[in-house]
């Protein structure tokens, strides 16, 4: 069991050294974008991103996915890992070839309309980029991955200060930033991992591709629903309050995006955990324990956004943003629920239910459209901010009761319940900034930080016990 747990750490470590590293260097240059590009420019290069975001799993026909869990369960003979990547990259050409056809269709939206090529580039970049990086994490080259994680944002953001700075390129210069930096990449790992040893058309055939799209295929309109909770928001805002508007929430949503950022790190490393260790009793003992403390660094991370909301915007927004700070308490509420939503859906990832994460997801998308047509036309983007809350928060409670049918392990509703209660309390008050708000605010903080914090250190304290108690049996066998 112990050497579940050093994987699981070593692995998010090193993830985490990568991933985590690369996107706190592009929130703390937050002030140098805000600072160059107005809140319309910003909300535009934002609509063009999440747009080809929504476009990426299209045009991959999900196969991502399919080639890092595939390739976990492949035999240890090169010639299995071999078939499963070229039999990928062929499906992956054959979908951007039909996005090229289908992203005609945006002409119908003069906002998007002028973007088409730099809209398909970013999709083809992103995809080729995340179809190589997934494969090597999936072969355990953590070290790899984590590094050209680090290389990419490193890359990213030159290009950044080169578009923006230097030949004011404003909305297309930020995302082409980051179109040239994913073909960089992916080119790189291609090279350095020697990818192209592993690449042959002739092992591509068509029993792996029906199985890897069996599996991958879900994840499309999965993934696609996800980013409909997560943006739909976003049109639904520019179409009712301006880009303006949308360019102060989009800018709001950063703050919270830190939760979503140590969840997916640490995501990664638990997919790769829970794959490759094996035995049901364990795998349920150890599902609990970690999913306890995830859960209680995500609230405590939530509870010290909240309470900083105004401190944190102030320090890394630019003065014209500063409003966008009201909205960050409830987004962060949204959040903090989506990490949770995240953790469970390892439970479909693991047992394959690559549908029933597909189904909760539609459910999630379903609430949010309804909600921001209901919410943001009488309340502006605190409307959509609460749509989003409550479209995870729906989503979280359905698949706490789904997942339980495959894997059984402590939910914890009660700690779930006490952690909710109490920021949405903390958000209450920080919103509608009532008397003593910054009193009340530091008692919260202090409450969230001991509830959860305790459970954490008693956690930790086990394992050291356990690591001790081993080496001293192995020291007394020895003597």
């Amino acid at each position: 069991m112990m050497g579940k747990y050093k994987r699981l750490m070593s692995n998010t470590a090193i993830l985490g050294a990568g991933t985590f590293a690369s996107k706190v260097l592009v929130l703390l240059l937050m002030p140098f974008y805000t600072g160059i590009l107005s809140t319309a420019e910003f909300g535009t290069a934002d609509l063009i991103s999440q747009t080809a975001n929504l476009l990426m799993p299209l045009a991959a026909v999900g196969i991502c996915d399919g080639i890092f869990r595939f390739t976990l369960d492949a035999a240890a003979d090169g010639e299995s890992k071999k078939r499963i990547l070229s039999t990928g990259m062929a499906i992956l050409l054959a979908g951007s070839a039909l996005l090229c056809g289908v992203i005609q269709l945006l002409r119908l939206f003069d906002l998007l309309s002028g973007y088409l090529l730099l809209i398909t580039l970013y999709v083809i970049a992103a995809n080729l980029h995340a179809a190589f990086a997934n494969y090597i994490r999936a072969l355990g080259k953590t070290t790899l991955f984590a590094v050209q994680g680090i290389v990419n944002t490193m890359l990213t953001v030159l290009l950044n200060v080169l578009f923006l700075l230097v030949f004011d390129m404003g909305s297309t210069g930020y995302v082409l930033s980051v179109v040239i930096a994913d073909f960089t990449m992916a080119i790189v790992l291609f090279v350095a991992a020697r990818l192209y040893r592993d690449l042959s058309w002739r092992l591509a055939d068509k029993q792996t591709a029906r199985d890897m799209l069996k599996f991958s295929v879900p994840y499309i309109p999965t993934t696609v629903l996800w980013l409909i909770t997560s943006v739909s928001d976003r049109y639904v805002v520019a179409a009712y309050c301006g880009e303006a508007t949308n360019g102060l929430y989009a800018a709001a949503y950063k703050l919270p995006t830190l939760l979503t950022l140590v969840s997916g790190v640490f995501v990664e490393a638990w997919h790769f955990s829970t794959v490759k260790d094996a035995g049901e009793e364990e795998k349920s003992s150890f599902f609990g324990t970690v999913y306890v403390n995830f859960m209680s660094v995500m609230f405590m991370g939530a509870s010290v956004l909240v309470a900083g909301a105004k401190i944190f915007t102030r320090i890394l927004l630019s003065d014209s943003y500063y409003a966008s700070w009201q909205y960050v308490p409830m987004l962060t509420m949204a959040m903090v629920f989506s990490t949770l939503v995240s953790f469970l859906g390892s439970v479909y990832f693991l047992k394959k239910k690559s549908t029933l994460s597909m189904l909760t997801a539609l459910a999630g998308a379903v609430i949010n459209v309804v909600l921001n047509f209901v919410l943001i036309p009488s309340h502006g983007a605190m409307g959509a901010a609460v749509a989003t809350f409550i479209s995870y928060l729906a989503v979280y409670v359905t698949r706490a009761y789904d997942t339980a049918h495959y894997l059984s392990f402590p939910m914890r509703h009660l700690r779930v319940i006490v952690n909710g209660g109490v920021l949405l309390l903390q958000t209450a008050v920080m919103i509608q900034a009532v008397r003593h708000w910054r009193w009340i605010q530091l008692a919260i903080l202090v409450f969230m930080l001991v509830f959860n914090g305790k459970g954490i250190f008693l956690t930790f304290w086990h394992l050291v016990r356990r690591v001790i108690g081993q080496k001293r049996e192995k020291r007394e066998e020895k003597e």
